[in-house]
């Protein structure tokens, strides 16, 4: 009986507007509380061991260090490269607003990072040079999901502890969906904006993108040190995120000189409010993952699919249709945790690669990033540009139709995915 009413209880509790860590953890204590076969203590315990984990340390040292970079000015470097390189073509703001993602997402991780620090200075200067809210909001907020996509990211963190999987295979597997993503957003971009007639921005001429790279180079230096530490085994990802925030702060203060001791307490307490924000999520959707595997959901699950539907492409294209909808309304770190436990042994049973399902997991819930109601950098993005969230949601809709198609050619090709192992 309790099976039956603890969805009901979830989505009365969604309908009305509670956040959704405190959805979970309640769902979570009346089933625990209700099931004879569970004592109560579960609960904390479940929700201690849930963030008992070295890995997870990456979390809050990753956005500390997007903070400290957000902080530092070195996003307003990149787009100042970014726009050098692509300014001149037609569309040039907007493609330079899908390249510079594209390059903070191999330093952020985080595409929440991205959305707040570009968008606050892309979308207005988009606004000023002939672009209208709807397309500076579509294109900052689609462009902002490849932050968790490109290497590194936090959610492929909580995957890889999750699926007992190397963090560096993880990383490596992202990089080309990354880029293909970024790289058609960028041609739906292009198009756009010739039919549009959206004008061109000023060329640069070699000198300055050569002196603008040297600025700029090191900031693109974080992703080099990170990824190239982790691949090579230098490193665990929760020391390459403490080295991340190292360097960014020796180069914040020391190189750029635009950190002040006066602003950490500032960086640290956005740190804080993010970090646990995400890891409270995280600790609740332990719990509910103890009582989900208290009635073998994970057992049922795959009986389910290994007796009706013994097709792995299929199984693939129904857990991508069950992602986008769970990302509607739920964080990407909290579906994970409650999902992948469940989802995972079916799929290994299907001979579906833990590598390929965690890009396929990540991808499908970054899209849910910018669908409402949930849709964190959607709701980002419209605030900058004071825009309703349905007119946002419109806007981005050509941009993650887009990256839908390469997320469907990755689910058929497995080799995309697999190009670097």
């Amino acid at each position: 009986m309790i099976f039956l009413v603890l969805p009901i209880i979830f989505l009365i509790l969604m309908f009305i507007g509670v956040p959704i860590a405190f959805v979970i953890g309640i769902t979570s204590l009346i089933g625990i509380s209700a099931v004879s076969g569970i004592t109560i203590i579960t609960m904390p315990m479940k929700m201690f061991n849930g963030l008992n984990s070295f890995v997870l340390v990456a979390v809050p040292l990753f956005i500390l260090a997007a903070n400290i970079m957000n902080q530092s000015k070195m996003s307003e470097k990149l787009i100042d490269f970014s726009v050098a390189l692509v300014g001149p073509m037609r569309g040039g703001l907007a493609l330079a607003n899908v390249l510079v993602s594209m390059l903070f997402a191999g330093i952020s991780g985080a595409a929440q990072a991205d959305t707040a620090g570009i968008g606050r200075i892309l979308i207005p200067n988009m606004m000023r040079t002939g672009y209208d809210d709807k397309m500076s909001v579509g294109v900052t907020a689609a462009s902002s999901t490849i932050g968790v996509i490109i290497p590194p990211s936090i959610p492929m963190i909580i995957y890889a502890g999750l699926a007992n999987i190397s963090v560096g295979a993880l990383f490596l597997a992202g990089i080309v969906p990354g880029i293909l993503i970024g790289l058609t957003m960028m041609a739906v971009v292009y198009l756009i904006s010739i039919r549009k007639n959206i004008p061109k921005y000023k060329s640069s001429s070699l000198k300055e993108i050569f002196g603008l790279f040297l600025n700029t180079l090191p900031a693109l230096l974080i992703s080099v040190i990170i990824i190239g530490g982790i691949i090579t085994g230098i490193f665990t990802a929760t020391e390459a995120a403490a080295i991340a925030t190292l360097y960014a702060l020796i180069v914040g203060f020391f190189v750029y000189k635009t950190i002040k001791i006066k602003d950490l307490p500032m960086i640290l307490t956005d740190t804080l409010k993010l970090s646990c924000l995400s890891l409270f999520a995280l600790s609740t959707a332990s719990a509910l993952g103890e009582l989900l595997g208290y009635f073998e959901l994970g057992r049922l699950v795959g009986q389910l699919f290994t007796t009706y539907l013994n097709q792995p492409l299929l199984f693939l294209l129904i857990i991508v249709l069950f992602y986008l909808f769970i990302g509607t309304f739920m964080d990407c770190i909290a579906a994970m945790i409650l999902f992948v436990p469940v989802i995972l042994p079916t799929a290994l049973r299907f001979g579906i690669d833990p590598l390929h399902l965690g890009v396929i997991t990540v991808i499908t819930l970054a899209i849910g990033l910018v669908t409402p109601p949930y849709g964190l950098c959607l709701l980002i993005a419209s605030s900058i540009a004071k825009l309703p969230i349905e007119e946002s949601f419109i806007a981005v809709l050509p941009y993650i139709s887009v990256e839908f198609f390469v997320l469907l050619l990755l689910v058929i090709y497995p080799q995309l995915i697999m190009i670097f192992r």
